[in-house]
């Protein structure tokens, strides 16, 4: 059995990066090795890389705004837009029931700011 412990996403502003995910999930910046930063949360990590500046090995092409990526938060959905609008983030789809690795799940898609599509979604308990 395998299970995921980080993934890489190639941005083109760390800062950004860092401020838009803290900002809109909750996530906590991590600074670790050679003053490579991360993003942690909920057992899992993000490491960022600059594009131009990637971090080897890499990627073969390693591109800001090609990540596809859903995050799973106990907050209600109806809470969730609320604060992403307040932030001034759009979401472009949404509320909308769809698969997740355990079940049903209903979600909300946004764009980050390298415009990479991200889910946030609740688990749908079913009865």
């Amino acid at each position: 059995m395998v299970k995921l412990d980080h993934l890489v996403l190639t941005v083109r502003e760390i800062d950004r990066t860092v401020s838009f995910y803290e900002g809109c999930l909750g996530m906590e910046k991590v600074v670790f090795g050679d003053n490579r930063v991360a993003l942690n949360f909920g057992g899992g990590k993000i490491n960022l890389h600059q594009a131009g500046k990637e971090f080897e090995p890499k990627a073969l092409r390693p591109t800001p705004g090609s990540a596809d990526l859903c995050f799973v938060t106990e907050e209600p959905l109806a809470e969730v837009d609320l604060r992403l609008r307040e932030q001034g983030i759009d979401i472009i789809e949404g509320p909308v029931r769809r698969t997740g690795s355990v079940g049903p799940i209903l979600s909300v898609y946004i764009r980050d700011p390298d415009l990479n599509l991200i889910e946030i979604a609740n688990n749908i308990v079913e009865r």
